[in-house]
């Protein structure tokens, strides 16, 4: 459900094809993190900044564990998750992330089409 609301309102500001199925997916793919790594509750805000749409996803986990932080390498082929943030780094045109002991805040960006 959450996706299908993500996607409608970045069709409504011109994003389509395999831009918008790939921020999507990036979207659902951190909070998807949430759910199985931060006790299942988070927030999530979409919000448009000059030519892109913002997508923040928080939760007030524990954190994201140190090895985590740096930009991840592609995950092996047989291996069982890690894939989230991976995903996020390939799909979006920048991604954020601020985490500590009280929770985590992702931050996913993708520049808008020129019209």
């Amino acid at each position: 459900m959450l996706r299908h609301e993500v996607s409608g309102r970045l069709v409504d500001v011109g994003l389509v094809g395999d831009r918008l199925h790939g921020f999507v997916l990036a979207v659902n793919e951190v909070i998807t993190n949430v759910v199985l790594h931060a006790g299942g509750r988070g927030r999530v805000l979409l919000w448009l900044a000059d030519d892109s749409a913002w997508c923040s996803v928080s939760d007030s986990g524990p954190g994201i564990p140190a090895r985590f932080l740096r930009p991840p390498e592609v995950p092996e082929a047989f291996e069982v998750g890690g894939r989230g943030i991976w995903l996020a780094y390939q799909l979006c045109d920048e991604v954020t992330v601020a985490t500590g002991p009280i929770g985590t805040t992702i931050g996913m960006r993708i520049v808008l089409p020129k019209h």
